[in-house]
């Protein structure tokens, strides 16, 4: 199985290394040509604005949109972002795949950024360490969104059929629960 990772900026190499540690081909994607044989792929965290430039500059969004249709797709941060229909506030290109509305940077600036523990019954005990870097908060999901954990109230790792966003960043602990459950999804 061969897994890709959208290498355009940010968090790349931290997923490369979780889902090889899950024991599966885990390649960077830089063009849309190279979604061609992939089963899956990450959209990492970063900064939103910059990826969204860059995909549209190398003509990802159709090429996304069509991919997600097919085959799982896990977006963690700008990941997130970048999956919803709409933001709270702003203007940036979207794909649009889930029914989401994302407020950006929600829980502050770079200094805010916090680690907390999370409950997430589809992985099971112990929590998950969730770690939030300038982190997106989900303020509406549509009725085929999935919520599969919160903080604070509000859902920060979400579901719609094969397609999984997180507002934190599961690559950067060692716990590769979450990049396991992505897996079953392919």
């Amino acid at each position: 199985m061969k897994i890709g990772v959208l290498a355009l900026q940010g968090a790349v190499e931290k997923h490369l290394q979780a889902l090889a540690g899950c024991g599966v081909e885990a390649v960077p994607v830089r063009l849309p040509g190279q979604l061609e044989g992939l089963a899956g792929l990450v959209i990492p965290g970063g900064e939103s604005t910059a990826i969204g430039k860059l995909m549209d500059w190398y003509g990802f969004f159709p090429a996304l949109r069509q991919f997600g249709r097919e085959r799982p797709v896990l977006g963690t941060c700008t990941g997130m972002i970048l999956l919803a229909r709409a933001l709270t506030a702003g203007k940036q290109p979207l794909l649009g795949m889930m029914d989401l509305v994302v407020e950006r940077n929600a829980y502050g600036r770079q200094v805010d950024s916090f680690e907390a523990d999370l409950e997430v019954p589809v992985l099971g005990p112990p929590s998950l360490r969730g770690v939030f870097i300038r982190a997106p908060r989900v303020s509406q999901v549509g009725p085929a969104v999935q919520v599969l954990a919160e903080h604070g109230g509000a859902p920060v790792l979400v579901q719609q059929g094969k397609l999984l966003a997180a507002s934190f960043h599961p690559e950067l602990t060692d716990d590769l629960r979450l990049h396991r459950y992505f897996l079953s999804l392919v």
